[in-house]
């Protein structure tokens, strides 16, 4: 039996590196195994000279590698850092030059405020992408020629991919594998971190707000009976019917509660219904549709390309996939 070469990861370590993102994509991707055990990527951390680096956790990592990695990598991850770019938006020129030759033959994905290195190094020029919220004003300035969404968990703008705070690194890796190597896969390594597979929702919901007052009334039972009837034609009155609230109340406690408008939760959470219609069914696109409550096939088509970049079938064909290139990408 032929063994399958795995993917090549260059993780890079820069100085102050972020310690909880640093181990993520060895455990997301490192985690990846294909149907015989066998696992589907090579992980490895390189920092810019081979040497030491200081973490925000308070001690260095010495890493095996120097950026002469990165040469070779199919896939690289820069987590996120404290200070540096950060502050002052710029990155070495040796840096800048090893990424930019990187991206010429790889893939390429930050975590958190790694995208701050990404943005120095001119490869998020002209692109949507993402970093926490709380660094969203800073990034702005810097790089005004960058398409910032700071309320995403992740943005996959397909040979370059950004993910909020670095949690959210955890959703970035899981859709990097099931983009790979399908949901299947995905799911298991999910499953084995004890990790949700895929989390509703954008940064939003996680911005510092004041909690609703804990007064006996919420909508928390509303969106749980909203998710048993997705493919019926909820209207904001129904909603705010059932919690027994005016529609302005409604509103107003849901954003309060969610981060989202009751429209937006709704059809994040029909994407969501579509989405694993998509992957783990055979049911046909029109009816996916009607039971996500998207009525018909354009609908459905343009909302889940306003979630993804990508058609139904498309979708399905990729998630369903057993992909295991180096090269293995979602068509966008």
């Amino acid at each position: 039996m032929t063994v399958p070469t795995p993917h090549e990861v260059a993780v890079l370590a820069l100085d102050t590196t972020v310690a909880f993102e640093l181990g993520l994509p060895h455990a997301f991707l490192g985690g990846a195994v294909d149907a015989d055990g066998q696992p589907l990527y090579r992980v490895r951390v390189a920092t810019v000279d081979g040497g030491p680096v200081r973490t925000s956790a308070g001690y260095a990592v010495q890493p095996d590698h120097d950026l002469s990695l990165l040469a070779t990598a199919d896939t690289v991850v820069v987590p996120g850092v404290y200070g540096g770019p950060t502050r002052d938006g710029a990155i070495s020129p040796d840096l800048a030059d090893a990424l930019t030759g990187a991206a010429a033959h790889a893939r390429v994905v930050s975590i958190c405020t790694g995208a701050f290195v990404l943005a120095a190094a001119g490869l998020l020029d002209g692109r949507r992408a993402t970093t926490h919220w709380m660094h969203a004003a800073a990034f702005s300035e810097f790089f005004p020629q960058v398409d910032l969404d700071p309320d995403v968990l992740f943005v996959d703008d397909g040979d370059v991919l950004t993910s909020a705070g670095n949690a959210a690194g955890i959703d970035l890796l899981l859709h990097v594998v099931r983009r790979d190597h399908g949901s299947d896969v995905a799911n298991s390594v999910a499953r084995r971190r004890v990790a949700s597979p895929w989390r509703d929702g954008g940064q939003s919901q996680f911005i510092e707000r004041p909690l609703p007052e804990p007064d006996g009334t919420g909508t928390a039972d509303t969106r749980a009976w909203a998710l048993t009837r997705l493919g019926e034609p909820l209207t904001l009155a129904e909603l705010a019917g059932h919690a027994r609230m005016s529609v302005r109340t409604f509103t107003r406690r849901f954003r309060q509660e969610t981060g989202l408008s009751p429209q937006r939760w709704l059809t994040q959470q029909r994407v969501a219904l579509a989405r694993h219609l998509l992957e783990s069914t055979d049911t046909p696109v029109e009816r996916v549709a009607g039971a996500a409550g998207f009525g018909t096939t354009a609908s459905l088509r343009q909302h889940l390309h306003a979630a993804i970049g990508v058609a139904p079938l498309t979708y399905r064909r990729t998630f369903r996939g057993t992909s295991t290139g180096a090269g293995a990408t979602t068509p966008m």
